[in-house]
């Protein structure tokens, strides 16, 4: 088994909120096992095609936690179980330099933002 040293994008909640964590992942670009020592997280992430699946858990707390997502041209799907098992979903839709993020967080609420890039590379949101 080769070991791959990777930052890797974990959506903990939903957004408006990213958190990133940085752990130490082994296998290949189909399938890896991803560990953060800071969080206690442990990842398996399996990658097909357009799909890709992760499933969590944490041993400093014991939960669990998964995420699905599936990209269609521009546009991706995501959906979930938080650690509490409470499910999201969430589509991200790009156009040039807009990105369109909606749908639903763990807590039921329903949600709805535009960021638009600008050429340095900052964002706005609204």
């Amino acid at each position: 088994m080769m070991k791959f040293t990777r930052n890797l994008l974990v959506i903990t909640t939903l957004l408006p909120t990213f958190s990133t964590a940085f752990a130490q992942c082994y296998g290949s670009d189909s399938y890896q096992t991803c560990y953060d020592n800071n969080t206690g997280n442990q990842y398996n992430v399996r990658r097909y095609g357009n799909s890709t699946y992760v499933d969590g858990y944490n041993s400093n707390t014991g939960s669990n936690w998964s995420q699905t997502s599936r990209t269609y041209g521009n546009t991706t799907y995501q959906d979930g179980y938080d650690s509490n098992g409470n499910s999201w979903n969430q589509t991200i839709q790009r156009n040039g330099n807009q990105t369109t993020y909606s749908g639903t967080d763990s807590q039921g609420n329903s949600f709805y933002k535009t960021c638009t890039t600008n050429y340095d590379g900052s964002q706005n949101c609204y």
